[in-house]
């Protein structure tokens, strides 16, 4: 919809932007899914779930489509 109307909009995951949308700024899904792994492995361990602490994302990515902004005219 932003697209159709020539307005910029940013998005929280880079797979928008490969779709052809202008911008996306957010948590590393790479990142993200290492530390599930991370936490899984803990818990086949033996670890509980409660027990873990609760992490927020620390590697955040921005990502410009280069091809969108020049349609835009930025």
């Amino acid at each position: 919809m932003a697209a159709k109307h020539r307005l910029p909009a940013l998005y929280s995951h880079r797979e928008f932007v490969e779709a052809g949308g202008l911008m996306a700024y957010g948590p590393s899904f790479v990142e993200r899914f290492r530390r599930a792994a991370t936490f899984v492995d803990r818990i086949i361990k033996g670890a509980k779930p409660a027990d873990l602490p609760v992490e927020q994302p620390t590697k955040f990515q921005l990502v410009l489509n280069v091809k969108t902004a020049k349609t835009l005219g930025l």
